[in-house]
């Protein structure tokens, strides 16, 4: 099980330091943004949020990495295997232009630029996006406005430090299993997203980073049997010899996961292909499953000191879970996104 927080504490301690590595179904770590030991261009903090139906996903992200912002909208289109990603950059944020919360229940932050309007909002458990972006695809604007149902579930909150410099933190919530239900409109194509057909993640973090970082992350999020589903899978980054943030989403209850493995399909120099299968295993063989990629949501960015190359591939999991009590689900063709991601910033 690893460690599991069960009590109220605060990250980073008074030292910006986290005293007690670990994971928690609730929000009992609180974060301390006075606490944090860093300069201000070392901070990161994000909300990020995507969500799938059998054929579209959409992604939204406000993101604040001190010396620049990061606003970013997804549309990708699973029938036909293509998409389109539009990102606006906004100088020296520096925690203060988005009104990012301290707590994955403040539901606010936004941002406005010349082409884009991102709104993230809501109260009592609904939460809602509403995005404006002017020229998106071309002549193709971008408009979209969700309501999001937040069921009453346990989450994967997670915070590790980093071994090569104590200050440095990542502590994240994964809230999966989120229902969405509103319209995108994208050109002129208008997209409904309706009850029970839509569902999704948020994923809320807030830190010290160091520079360069590279980390792999698996979403996904549905019904399985009539109940709630999910999982959240990732690895690659900051001190992880106490604690994963891998876990099964089943019924509303969290199913702790130890280590996982993504293994991707390299070419003769060793480089992934990622449109090939997959396998995903877990070291103690309580989650196998092979991995049928759609598409891969390739974006790359080399902006002065910053770097980011991301491989978001979206395709079909079918395999089997063990949850806690030991009794086996299987899943066939589950919608879901499996990424490796290298970042410098």
């Amino acid at each position: 099980m690893q460690n599991e927080i069960i009590k109220s504490t605060v990250v980073p301690n008074k030292n910006g330091i986290i005293e007690n590595p670990g994971w928690a179904r609730h929000e009992y770590m609180q974060y301390v943004r006075e606490n944090v030991k860093a300069p201000w261009y070392r901070k990161k903090e994000w909300d990020y949020y995507l969500f799938n139906t059998d054929e579209i996903a959409v992604a939204f992200t406000i993101s604040d990495l001190g010396y620049i912002g990061l606003l970013s909208a997804s549309v990708i289109d699973l029938k036909n295997s293509v998409e389109h990603t539009e990102s606006e950059l906004v100088l020296l944020p520096r925690g203060k232009k988005f009104g990012l919360g301290t707590t994955v229940q403040d539901y606010h932050a936004e941002s406005h630029t010349k082409r884009l309007s991102l709104i993230f909002g809501g109260k009592d458990s609904v939460r809602t996006i509403k995005c404006d972006f002017t020229n998106f695809d071309g002549d193709k604007n971008l408009s979209a406005d969700l309501t999001i149902y937040q069921p009453d579930m346990e989450s994967m909150f997670i915070c590790t430090p980093w071994k090569e410099k104590e200050t440095a933190f990542y502590y994240n919530c994964k809230m999966n299993c989120l229902e969405a239900t509103g319209t995108v409109i994208y050109g002129d194509k208008k997209i409904i997203l309706e009850k029970g057909k839509c569902f999704g993640c948020l994923d809320w973090g807030r830190g010290v980073w160091t520079y360069d970082n590279t980390w792999y992350w698996g979403t996904g999020s549905g019904l399985l049997n009539g109940k709630s589903f999910g999982i959240n899978l990732g690895y690659g980054f900051s001190d992880r010899s106490k604690v994963s943030e891998n876990c099964i989403y089943y019924d509303g209850k969290v199913h702790k996961l130890s280590e996982i493995q993504f293994k991707i399909p390299t070419d003769e120099n060793g480089n992934f292909e990622y449109m090939k299968p997959w396998k995903v295993t877990s070291d103690d063989g309580r989650f196998e499953a092979d991995f049928k990629p759609i598409i891969d949501r390739n974006a790359k960015m080399n902006v002065a000191i910053i770097l980011t190359d991301q491989h978001q591939v979206f395709g079909k999991l079918t395999g089997k879970a063990i949850l806690d009590d030991s009794s086996v689900i299987n899943f066939e063709n589950f919608i879901c996104a499996l990424e490796v991601v290298r970042n410098k910033y």
